[in-house]
């Protein structure tokens, strides 16, 4: 199966990334295969798009208590025993069909990370 532009547009992959799989795998994937791979190299599953900027992010300092890497969120330390827990959700669904519940369904899987960490209010 070769895939065409508009396949590779509905499951978010480039060009590139097809050309990748095709190497990967030794022969084109089948639509059941290029539909896994869209899913696995989504935003959401493998932060394609915001991974490469969130490196270029300080990770090293004094007041990072929890980095780059550790944990599913962020931890800064503001001082005075205080700290600030910082975490990007992915959900991007249903947000485009039910904003609201899009965004409650977003900020549940930020408290949930930042309630599992020890963080409170």
């Amino acid at each position: 199966m070769t895939a065409s532009k508009q396949e590779l547009d509905e499951l978010a992959l480039t060009e590139a990334e097809y050309a990748t799989i095709v190497e990967r795998l030794g022969r084109e994937p089948n639509a059941l295969e290029l539909g896994l791979f869209g899913s696995l190299w989504s935003e959401h599953c493998g932060y394609k798009h915001s991974k490469p900027l969130l490196r270029m992010l300080p990770g090293d300092s004094p007041r990072v208590m929890v980095g780059l890497g550790k944990e599913n969120a962020g931890v800064v330390d503001i001082g005075d025993g205080f700290a600030i827990v910082m975490k990007i959700e992915s959900h991007n669904h249903p947000s485009a069909i039910e904003p609201y519940q899009g965004a409650a369904t977003g900020i549940g899987g930020i408290v949930r990370v930042i309630f599992t960490m020890g963080a409170r209010p």
